[in-house]
């Protein structure tokens, strides 16, 4: 019967913060909890505030791309604290793909 081929399905959006959570904990930071946090509020308002481009990304591969980045900065400076880390990870990534209108609302972000 095709009609059971097609059952319905429900679909959930991933808890950003959790897999930020955790993929910070694999990465080495002791403050990964409020670190997620504040990191998905930021995508968030970038979503919300910023315009709307095609190659803005704020989805799951932005943020691994991001975490890993974090990472590998944390790796490379020691001394430097997680959030300094994180803060710069995310600079790297995401300033080059920015519009100079959007430039300005990032940095207040």
């Amino acid at each position: 019967n095709l009609k059971a081929l097609f059952r319905p399905v429900s679909m959930m959006v991933p808890d950003y913060a959790l897999i930020a959570e955790i993929m910070l904990y694999a990465e080495g930071f002791l403050d990964a909890r409020s670190l997620a946090q504040k990191m998905v509020k930021m995508y968030k308002l970038c979503s919300e505030q910023l315009s709307q481009q095609d190659h803005y990304d704020y989805g799951m591969r932005q943020v691994k791309s991001v975490l890993v980045m974090s990472g590998s900065v944390k790796r490379g400076n020691p001394d430097l604290s997680e959030d300094v880390c994180l803060i710069r990870a995310m600079q790297e990534a995401n300033v080059p793909r920015f519009l100079a209108q959007d430039l300005p609302l990032f940095e207040g972000i």
